[in-house]
């Protein structure tokens, strides 16, 4: 889910809020896709057919470099006379802590935040948890947070999403996320998200 438009900015007067990067501290230098699958820094998932879009990269990732998403548009509405597109999504992205590294679990709760701010523009989310837990992908240690979103946006038809962020430990002290937005009004593409996470792998 979320806005293909310019995503406006974070929710102000919350001090307790996570610091979310601005955008231009992203960068990209990959393709994204090679043997059939798309990737985000050393995580990938086999590249989903059509109806989703050919991969291409995503610029709105909190923290996010190399982000490369796919999406299938599932609606749209118009505002400030702008139509702006809906779109079921799944991406990969390598994840860049700054000067640090932050484990899976402290990363998943400052990225859902921010990916909250970044997707969503002023747009008041409701975020209800519906797992957060420890796993592992592919012999990695990992992080999982499935929430369901609830926002009501003039014009659109959809009230809500399901958002999974799965936060990978990857080698040479990197991290980095698979996340998938289902719109409820579209429930068809969660499947196809789903086996995507369960096919991720991550490279030595």
């Amino acid at each position: 889910g979320g806005q293909i438009g310019d995503p406006g900015a974070l929710p102000s007067g919350n001090s307790t809020r996570p610091i979310c990067p601005d955008r231009d501290l992203q960068t990209g230098n990959q393709t994204g896709t090679r043997d059939g699958r798309v990737y985000g820094g050393k995580l990938s998932y086999p590249t989903l057919p059509a109806p989703w879009s050919a991969p291409h990269p995503e610029t709105r990732v909190p923290f996010g470099r190399d982000a490369w998403t796919q999406e299938i548009l599932v609606d749209q509405y118009i505002s400030g006379g702008q139509t702006n597109g809906w779109v079921a999504a799944v991406l990969v992205a390598e994840l860049n802590a700054g000067d640090g590294f932050f484990s899976p679990k402290e990363g998943s709760e400052i990225v859902v935040t921010c990916i909250v701010g970044a997707f969503y523009g002023d747009a008041k989310v409701k975020r209800d948890d519906r797992v957060n837990r420890a796993t592992t992908v592919d012999g990695h240690a990992a992080w999982l947070v499935e929430s369901h979103l609830t926002f009501d946006i003039r014009g659109l038809r959809t009230k809500g999403e399901l958002a999974i962020v799965l936060i990978v430990e990857t080698p040479g002290q990197t991290s980095s996320i698979y996340y998938a937005s289902i719109p409820d009004t579209s429930p068809q593409y969660e499947a196809p998200a789903r086996q995507a996470m369960a096919n991720l792998r991550v490279d030595p």
